[in-house]
Formats: structure tokens, C-alpha cells, sequence
């Protein structure tokens, strides 16, 4: 076998390996003798019958076939060791020639990081403030929360909930064919039609109106895309909404152990700044983050990424394919479209995955298996039934490990924070034992 390592290039090495004919042959009888056993040839007792009939009867490609599923892994890892790589994944093989055999592999390699001066980074936190303008915001919100809906004998508003029948064709073809709908009038609404609320403005109980809308040209659905619907619309009932007064009543509504409307505006207040605080830390750690990338290098075999795309589709799409062929039919997208949509996510997540890894070794952190029990502790705290349970699914020797790294990511990221120059108001909520 001759191995020649052509390159290293984005942390992979590029080998073509040439087999000699003698290892070929050696690995062609030792497919012959797997396959003979296995293999009813009329004429002869299974395991009996010549090489030569077996080639004949199963075909020459397919006893070659099988060797080459035997002996490209095998040559692979002989050729990985002579030349003393470390491969953090499976390769690429591909055969570029048979005669003699030759075989190229792309080999991923462990990632490269440099880290920068990370020890030197200040960042400055910008907290969120919480002011009055925000509770009032909040306090509109639950208005229309508990907001009643009443018949209104007027023309169609902005804001009215009506019931419609709909007829529209798209191009001649049915599009959306509905009685007794119920739909909110919003301003630029963009279903079922952009413009299709605007055209409900002003139309009465029992009035029938026909227009036409065109999609726009970057319309999530291709096949909608710079198309003209036409609809006829029937406006049968108005309904406006009633927005509940700000009185201690309404608090109390909202919340029986709410004395009156002030009490209210406190609890507003005070769960804005928890959101607010977390807002914050969120956003502190992310800026922090982003300064040790920005002040650093990192390189990595192209698996890697991959790999974290496939994790965001399995995350985003629950039920598998046939979720994922749902949403391609729906949004006209292809599969490698979507992935492509997908990389800037991965590749992110990657580099700062890569470059924890690296604070984690330099500022040398570590979780004891005490620590993990704690947080298990912690878990199981919080949930309401079936405790013992959960509790022997958290010990599984791999959830256990899955929570130390939780764990060490935690403590680097914290490390970090505290190096940056931390969070005001103790909104850094590191423990001691995190430190």
C-alpha cells in the first residue's frame, strides 16, 4: 500500500492510497470465502461451489463490491496510523481507479483554536431599564387580554373581528373557499392576502364585495409570487372590542389576590425587571462571547458544521421528514436550501463552542461528580411529579456527563463575564461553587 498526504487544508488532511494487487487479490478470496457460504449455486452444496462459478453466478462487480466494503476501511486505518493522523470523524472515501485500486480520503482533522489575548477584554454591560411607558405597555396588553367582544351596528374597522364568507380563485384556480369565517381586521395583515383587510375597511353587515390583490414578488410562496386573487367577500357580523377600565376591579380580575390597581402596577413592575436583569446577562454574555471570537482564531473540518445543521433541523422540526417535506412543499424551498439557511446558525454555535472548549482547558475547569449531584438536586426540585424517575434518568452515566458539560460551559462562560468586567447590580448570577 502506498499513501501519499497530498494536503491539510480547512482541517482536513487529503490522502490517495494505492493498493497493491496482492492485497487486492487477498482481500478478493477472503470475499469469495464470506460470500460462498452464503450463497445457494445451483449445482453445488452451499460453501462448495469454485470461485470462478460463484464470480459467474453472483457477477465479478459484486464480489468487488464486497471486498471494497472490507478493504477501504481497513487500508484507511493502516494509512492513518503510518501517517500518524488523528481523525476526529469518519472520512470521504471515493475510488478513482481500479486497476490498480486507488482510493482518495478526506480526513477530518481535530480543530484548530488560537486563542487571543482573552484575559484583556473589558466590556462594558448595557442594562435594560424598566420604565413607566413599559408597564403601561403591559397593562394595555392584559386590557386586551380580558377584552370582550360586542356586536357593533357600523361599518368595518381596523381592530373589528368579523365573520366573512369568502370565495377567491388564484389565476382561475379555487384559493381560499370559506363560510362563516372569523377574522381580525389588521392594518398590513399579509394573510390571506396583502391587502385583503385593507379591502374589509369600510363594508357593512350583508354587503358582498369583489377586488383583486396581487402577491408581492417576494412572497413566501413562489407559486403565489406577482399573482393576482380574486376574492368576493361577504361581511355577515361586526364585532368591536370592549376594553376592560383600569380600575381595582380589573386588577382583581387579573388576579384575585391583587388588592387594587396599584398593586398590580408593582407586580408589573417588578417581573419587568426580572425580564430585564435576564435581558441583560443574556446579552452581556453574548458581547462577551463575541469579543474572545473576534480577538481569535478557529478552524475546523466543514463535519463539524454540518453536524450542528442536522442538530437545529432535528430541533426545529420534531416529527422528521415528513415535517421538514411539509414545510419544503410550503415555502417552495429545497432540502439544501434549507441547510444553507441553516450554516450561519451552525457555524456560529461551532466557533463559540470550539473556543469554550479552549477557556475551559487554559483556565483549567472542572465539575465533580458532588456538583453534578447538586444539580440533579436542582432538576428535580423544580418538577412537579414522577421525581424518582427522573431522578434515575438524570444518574444515566451519560445524562450525568451531558450536565457536567453543561456545567463546565456554564463556569467557562462565567469565568469570562467575571474577566470582561462582570454585570452591574449583581446581575451576574454566578454561585460560589460556580467560581
Amino acid at each position: 500500500m502506498k499513501v501519499n498526504n497530498e494536503k491539510t487544508e480547512n482541517r482536513q488532511a487529503f490522502l490517495t492510497i494505492e493498493m497493491e494487487p496482492t492485497e487486492v487479490e487477498d482481500s478478493l478470496h477472503r470475499s469469495y470465502q464470506r460470500l460462498v457460504r452464503s450463497t445457494r449455486v445451483p449445482g453445488f452444496r452451499k460453501g462448495k461451489a469454485p470461485r470462478a462459478i460463484l464470480e459467474n453466478y453472483i457477477g465479478k462487480e459484486s464480489l468487488f463490491e464486497d471486498t471494497l466494503k472490507y478493504l477501504l476501511p481497513e487500508a484507511y486505518d493502516n494509512a492513518i496510523k503510518e501517517q500518524e493522523i488523528e481523525a476526529i470523524a469518519q472520512p470521504q472515501l471515493e475510488v478513482t481507479q481500479t486497476e490498480p485500486l486507488v482510493f482518495k480520503a478526506v480526513v477530518p482533522l481535530k480543530p484548530e483554536v488560537k486563542l487571543g489575548d482573552y484575559r484583556e477584554i473589558q466590556v462594558a454591560a448595557e442594562p435594560v431599564e424598566v420604565t413607566e411607558s413599559h408597564i403601561d405597555g403591559v397593562i394595555e396588553q392584559l386590557r386586551h387580554q380580558y377584552a370582550t367582544w360586542e356586536p357593533a351596528d357600523r361599518a368595518v374597522d381596523f381592530g373589528d373581528m368579523v365573520t366573512i364568507n369568502v370565495d377567491s380563485t388564484v389565476d382561475g384556480n379555487p384559493y381560499i373557499m370559506q363560510d362563516g369565517a372569523q377574522y381580525q381586521v389588521v392594518p398590513e395583515a399579509v394573510f390571506p392576502a396583502p391587502g385583503f383587510s385593507e379591502q374589509l375597511v369600510g363594508m357593512t353587515g350583508d354587503q358582498e364585495k369583489k377586488f383583486n390583490v396581487t402577491f408581492p414578488a417576494d412572497h413566501p410562496r413562489a407559486d403565489l409570487a406577482e399573482k393576482d386573487a380574486a376574492f368576493t367577500v361577504s361581511v355577515t357580523e361586526i364585532k368591536e372590542e370592549v376594553l376592560p377600565e383600569l380600575t381595582d376591579d380589573f386588577a382583581r380580575i387579573v388576579d384575585p389576590e391583587f388588592e387594587d390597581l396599584a398593586t398590580l402596577r408593582e407586580k408589573v413592575d417588578s417581573q419587568l425587571k426580572v425580564q430585564a436583569a435576564e435581558r441583560t446577562r443574556v446579552d452581556y454574555e453574548d458581547r462577551v462571547i463575541e469579543a474572545v471570537v473576534d480577538i481569535s482564531e478557529v478552524e475546523f473540518p466543514p463535519v463539524l458544521e454540518e453536524a450542528e445543521i442536522h442538530r437545529i433541523l432535528d430541533q426545529r422540526f420534531q416529527r422528521g421528514n415528513q415535517e421538514i417535506e411539509e414545510y419544503l412543499r410550503y415555502a417552495n424551498q429545497t432540502e439544501e436550501e434549507l441547510h444553507e439557511e441553516a450554516r450561519p446558525v451552525a457555524h456560529r454555535r461551532v466557533v463559540r463552542s470550539l473556543l469554550l472548549g479552549k477557556i475551559v482547558d487554559e483556565e483549567e475547569i472542572e465539575v465533580s461528580d458532588d456538583e453534578i449531584d447538586i444539580e440533579i438536586v436542582k432538576m428535580i426540585s423544580t418538577s412537579t411529579d414522577k421525581r424518582d424517575e427522573l431522578e434515575k434518568v438524570l444518574n444515566i452515566p451519560q445524562n450525568r456527563e451531558s450536565i457536567r458539560q453543561t456545567l463546565i460551559t456554564r463556569r467557562s462562560i462565567h469565568r469570562l463575564v467575571e474577566i470582561a468586567g462582570g454585570l452591574p447590580d449583581n446581575q451576574d448570577e454566578t454561585t460560589e461553587e460556580e467560581k
